[in-house]
């Protein structure tokens, strides 16, 4: 986020711009590395592809709105500043979001059932395969 900051309401060329450009945009896609894994263990199997999407969808449904809402503001605060306001608003909703996601460290994809379904067992066809395997 600082990167952000300095980024846009700091005085720079475009030479200079360029150059940080390249380290903002490493650091921004890396957190999309780790939402995979992260979301398969939020969701049981049922649901996991249902619930998976959903996030993805709604994030980028608000997603879409910011650069709508940027020109709105860029008339009023420069477009530097509705830019870096809305990285920052961004930013805090993801960390809100961290915040209140429960921990899946250690936790078996086996062990996520929903309230009121039993687990899904494998099939006695496919456990001889695998023990014959």
């Amino acid at each position: 986020m600082i990167c952000v900051a300095i980024y846009l309401a700091a005085p720079i060329g475009d030479g200079l711009m360029l150059v940080l450009g390249a380290p903002l945009g490493f650091i921004l896609y890396m957190m999309f590395s780790a939402m995979g894994p992260f979301m398969t263990e939020l969701y049981p199997t049922e649901v996991r592809g249902a619930g998976q999407g959903f996030c993805y969808n709604s994030g980028r449904a608000i997603g879409a709105l910011f650069p709508a809402l940027v020109g709105f503001l860029s008339g009023q605060l420069g477009l530097g500043m509705a830019i870096l306001l809305f990285a920052v608003i961004g930013y805090g909703v993801m960390l809100l979001a961290l915040a209140m996601l429960p921990e899946t460290k250690g936790r078996s994809l086996a062990s996520i059932v929903p309230d009121g379904l039993t687990p899904l067992r494998p099939s006695p066809a496919a456990m001889q395969d695998k023990l014959a395997g």
